[in-house]
């Protein structure tokens, strides 16, 4: 049992990026698949699928990105936890590494990063950060 399923996300990635694999797989939800989304359109990992697995459960292949041999993840890092929830309004969402990297927030349209989450006026609970 996983007490914070996006937190063993992340810390799959990262270990899958530390280990240069190209690909982990993770168990599948609703939630881990919308911050893959954001994450493949911000250009931080190559593709996601979801495939069913012989018990019924469904799982996430998640194929990591390399530049030049090096990993395009550098830091990946969960800010909200499990026992303690960070928000955030829109006007305070923090620039990490002067904008270069990006936060995802959960929101009331969905997960978006900082960016979208500006362009749309909308705060929310900060998930992770990524660069």
């Amino acid at each position: 049992m996983v007490n914070d399923p996006l937190g063993d996300l992340l810390t799959r990635i990262r270990n899958g990026q530390t280990a240069r694999l190209s690909a982990v797989s993770s168990p599948a939800s609703k939630h881990r698949i919308n911050v893959l989304e954001v994450l493949k359109r911000e250009g931080y990992i190559r593709d996601y699928s979801v495939s069913k697995k012989d018990n019924g459960s469904a799982e996430l292949s998640v194929e990591l990105k390399y530049s030049e041999g090096q990993p395009v993840i550098r830091e990946i890092a969960r800010i909200s936890k499990p026992g303690r929830r960070v928000y955030s309004k829109v006007t305070e969402v923090p620039r990490f590494y002067n904008g270069l990297g990006i936060s995802i927030l959960s929101t009331p349209r969905g997960v978006l990063s900082d960016k979208e989450a500006r362009e749309a006026n909308v705060g929310g609970e900060l998930l992770c950060r990524v660069f």
